[in-house]
């Protein structure tokens, strides 16, 4: 009796080990795979948005398509058409479209 006690304590000591160590490889693969890209992604829009100057063209996250004629602080201001200006937040800018296509 006191055998198959002692057998059964061994199992779930080592299955307690199996299951820390399957919860931690679940953790460094979600790390790799989810979060790690997404700070990447997010240090390289950072990067992107303190670099923009005057005459750059851009497009805003409602779908805006302008030129910087201003920038101030976290403010750009954007000229959408021949004189037609706004002001958008620098947070508000996601792309850049300089390379783009003329249409």
């Amino acid at each position: 009796m006191t055998n198959s006690l002692i057998i059964a304590l061994q199992a779930q000591t080592g299955s307690g080990y199996q299951t820390i160590i399957m919860f931690a490889l679940i953790l460094v693969v979600f790390w790799f795979f989810m979060i790690r890209p997404q700070m990447k992604k997010q240090k390289e829009l950072t990067k992107f948005r303190s670099e923009l100057k005057k005459g750059d063209k851009i497009v805003t996250t409602g779908g805006i398509y302008g030129k910087i004629a201003d920038i101030k602080d976290n403010v750009v201001i954007l000229e959408i058409e021949d004189g037609a200006r706004m002001r958008v937040d620098k947070a508000a800018v996601i792309k850049d479209m300089s390379d783009a296509a003329k249409q």
